[in-house]
């Protein structure tokens, strides 16, 4: 067994929202390729010791705000790389390659135009994806769902998973166009529950039995494609099909699936932890919950009842 090596890494945020890259030397382990600064846990050091003290080393920048993003153990053929990635929103100083290595400084939506290490991937789709994401409620009218939806983005929610079980065909068709112009519009992400439909430039989302079939739908590069998963089983398929992100409920009893068991936290961190794609709690979780989803290792909070308006 290849012997683990433990390195803190750093997603770097700064005023404008863009995120900090640099390129590995060519003669290193994956060179050339491009990857989120960071570097060796050393022995003594917290996660946190280690990435304060490589950023300032690397970057010239003294780290002031960080929270978890995600943690990836990925196998190379020779060697075992256990990243552990937190985002880093404030930090003292003007990064540039203390150690001559290129930095820029690039759109998160962006990201996806650079060639990064195989470990590396799953922790750009958790940079671009925000801490909430909302699915809608069941609204019988298009035109009363379009009004709600106007609603949360002015509320801030940043990415909205469109779940309309009832709708027709061509409730589909008037609904998608005016609901993608306002999440558009806002820079705020859309993704589709089972739609009746082919729409173009959106992201995806399967049901748990669609990703267990294993069939997947064709998407473009800056797609998103995500999935419902309940059980480690579910979460090991979506690793194996490379989706995006996905949710895993429920963590708490909802009043919307009553009958079925919660997760309860500690199961929730403990399923999560194997993972290696970034994943919201789904189920009974609101605001409230947001801090304990990301120290148990989730990228955030998902759900309907606590941002879909009454």
């Amino acid at each position: 067994m290849n012997k683990i090596i433990h390195v803190a890494a750093g997603v770097i945020v700064n005023g404008e929202g863009q995120i900090l890259i640099a390129r590995r030397p060519d003669n290193a382990h994956q060179g050339g390729l491009w990857e989120f600064p960071g570097g060796k846990v050393e022995a003594g050091e917290t996660v946190r010791q280690a990435l304060v003290r490589e950023l300032q080393e690397e970057l010239g920048i003294v780290s002031q705000s960080l929270e978890r993003l995600i943690q990836i153990r990925h196998d190379y053929p020779d060697k075992s790389i256990l990243l552990d990635v937190w985002r880093v929103t404030k930090f003292d100083g003007k990064a540039h390659g203390n150690e001559g290595q290129p930095i820029q400084w690039v759109e998160p939506k962006a990201l996806n135009e650079y060639e990064f290490p195989a470990a590396n991937v799953p922790i750009v789709a958790a940079a671009q994806l925000p801490s909430r994401m909302l699915v809608t409620g069941n609204e019988v009218s298009v035109e009363l769902c379009v009004a709600k939806i106007k609603t949360v983005i002015n509320n801030g929610i940043r990415l909205i998973q469109l779940r309309q079980k009832t709708w027709t065909a061509d409730q589909w068709a008037v609904g998608v166009p005016e609901i993608l112009r306002l999440c558009r519009a806002a820079s705020v992400g859309l993704i589709l529950n089972t739609p009746k439909g082919n729409f173009n430039a959106v992201g995806l989302h399967l049901t748990s039995q669609q990703l267990m079939s294993g069939e997947l739908p064709a998407k473009t590069k800056n797609q998103w494609l995500s999935a419902s998963c309940h059980n480690e089983a579910q979460l090991a398929q979506a690793e194996s099909l490379e989706i995006d992100f996905v949710t895993l409920s429920p963590v708490a009893r909802t009043q919307s699936h009553p009958d079925h068991a919660a997760l309860g936290w500690a199961q929730f961190s403990n399923w999560i932890a194997k993972a290696k794609l970034p994943v919201f709690a789904l189920g009974g979780v609101s605001d409230d919950d947001l801090q304990h989803a990301v120290e148990s290792g989730a990228q955030g909070v998902a759900g309907i009842s606590a941002w879909w308006p009454k």
